[in-house]
């Protein structure tokens, strides 16, 4: 083998280089390899027309724990932000709109205080779970039985009353409990909407509360409000890879077992880089199925892996404006926030019916964002981008989305034309992502950003798998940091920063 490294890790996406810079920072020997040109997998940042940029997948950073900012000095090296604290409004399909968080009036103020300090408390007694390696399960070990004592303490510290509601909601799904707090539906819609970005849920879903307390339990850890670097979320990724050292384009074919054990890797050029240890921050199905192979795994372990569910169910869209979008009722310095439309829950569990058969919505939900209201350079002077997320639009589209993807652009364009009157005569470029073309562009199996849905049955102690849900896996040397781990998706940095722990402990 030409190379030998201490610690390989697959994949230049923010967790792998979360995970890179932090075993690199303890004075091991890394190399993160990444099959694109740019680091930042779906984090990135790129031209999607002449002169307008956009992030690709992510566009928003609201989760990124604060001790990984800090820790990797990501200011230091280099990291700006465009706008902090953004906030957040939902528009009604009358032309009404509605600022969700902060200041709150109307018949649901009162309600939304008190709901949003519960929550809030919640959120925080759940921080600990999301930064930690979660326990074993079927095991003897004190630490599993300590981690355990934790988590139980954790919720038993929150007071008789607030404990009792948390394991009261905590199955239950998000409709039923926004309508037992509030009556306007467009404060509803909104609140809901964040129950079910990037999962294969509905508000009427099981288990749409555990996603949602997930997302604010992610914000409290990262002690701040949603945000935007200069630069687009690459910024943050690029700051991230000042701390390892990185070769692009540099696809790795199969990791490579010697005597039981993982031992580095191969490229598709053929050259083998040799290694104590692997780390993937591919999806599990990738790392497992294809570059690892089931030779090297037992029959039940593989059956789970390849039951995972993991089909994304978020496409993403970009316009290139040649002037800022005006919507109704929205000032320009709220175009530097974050737009919904999801005007009611019921409109949200429409959407989500199609995807139930295999269809895109006709009606979608969007997350909207003008990156360029907070960072003009990301397009040319007086120029704009606009970037959405739209749920729902099915991996796995029932007629393929080969001859859908137009139909699907003109549902998107013509539903954001309601909403901002005159918009499409300013469009000079468009690009749609389908979950399909993230799983090509971004190498993630289903393309779903999470790796896997966020559920009971593939959260914690069993994420992704039971046999892999603390980062190490069946086969020692080979450990997993992507998105796909616990905790999961969003811009974290836990899942990388936590598996290099686990690498520095086994050591």
């Amino acid at each position: 083998m030409s190379e030998r490294y201490d610690c390989i890790v697959i994949g230049a996406g923010h967790n792998g280089l979360v995970c890179a810079a932090t075993l690199a920072r303890s004075g091991r020997s890394v190399l993160v390899l990444e099959a694109q040109a740019q680091v930042g997998g779906a984090a990135l940042t790129r031209e999607f027309a002449p002169g307008f940029q956009v992030s690709a997948c992510a566009h928003i950073v609201h989760q990124l724990r604060a001790d990984v900012l800090r820790d990797l000095e990501l200011e230091a090296h280099g990291l700006k932000w465009a706008a902090r604290s953004m906030p957040t409004t939902a528009l009604g399909a009358d032309g009404a709109c509605l600022p969700v968080g902060g200041e709150s009036s109307g018949p649901d103020a009162a309600a939304f205080a008190a709901y949003a300090a519960q929550m809030q408390r919640f959120a925080q007694a759940l921080v600990p779970v999301l930064s930690r390696v979660p326990p074993r399960l079927g095991t003897s070990d004190w630490r599993d039985y300590a981690s355990l004592a934790r988590l139980g303490w954790q919720i038993r510290r929150l007071g008789r009353d607030d404990m009792r509601e948390l394991l009261r909601i905590g199955g239950m799904n998000v409709y039923d409990l926004l309508q037992e707090h509030f009556e306007e539906p467009l404060l509803k819609g909104a609140l809901g909407f964040d129950a079910v970005l990037g999962t294969n849920f509905g508000p009427r879903s099981p288990g749409t509360v555990l996603t949602l307390l997930y997302r604010l339990a992610a914000q409290a850890a990262a002690g701040g409000g949603l945000s935007q670097p200069v630069g687009g979320v690459g910024a943050l990724c690029d700051a991230l890879a000042r701390g390892a050292q990185i070769r692009p384009r540099a696809v790795v074919k199969r990791i490579l077992v010697e005597a039981d054990r993982a031992a580095g890797v191969e490229l598709e050029s053929g050259e083998r880089i040799a290694s104590a240890a692997v780390i993937s921050s591919a999806d599990p199905k990738t790392t497992f199925l294809q570059l690892l192979g089931t030779a090297q795994l037992d029959t039940g372990f593989v059956r789970r892996v390849s039951h995972l569910r993991s089909r994304g169910l978020a496409a993403k869209l970009h316009l290139a404006l040649d002037r800022l979008p005006e919507f109704a009722g929205v000032s320009e310095s709220d175009l530097g926030g974050r737009l919904l439309v999801s005007p009611s829950l019921e409109y949200l569990e429409r959407a989500y019916n199609h995807a139930k058969y295999g269809e895109y919505s006709s009606a979608p939900a969007l997350e909207i964002t003008v990156p360029t209201r907070n960072d003009p350079s990301l397009a040319p002077p007086g120029k704009h981008v606009l970037s959405a997320l739209v749920q729902y639009a099915p991996y796995a589209l029932k007629d393929g989305w080969l001859d859908e993807r137009d139909r699907f652009t003109g549902v998107c364009l013509s539903l954001l034309e309601r909403y901002a009157p005159g918009l499409s005569s300013s469009i000079v470029g468009v690009e749609l992502l389908t979950p399909a073309d993230i799983e090509q562009e971004f190498r993630i199996s289903g393309g779903h950003w999470h790796h896997g849905d966020l559920a009971f049955d593939q959260f914690f102690m069993v994420r992704p798998v039971p046999g892999a849900a603390q980062y190490a896996t069946p086969v020692p040397g080979l450990y997993l940091c992507g998105a796909g781990c616990h905790p999961g998706g969003g811009v974290i940095g836990t899942a990388g920063l936590n598996a290099a722990r686990q690498v520095l402990e086994a050591a």
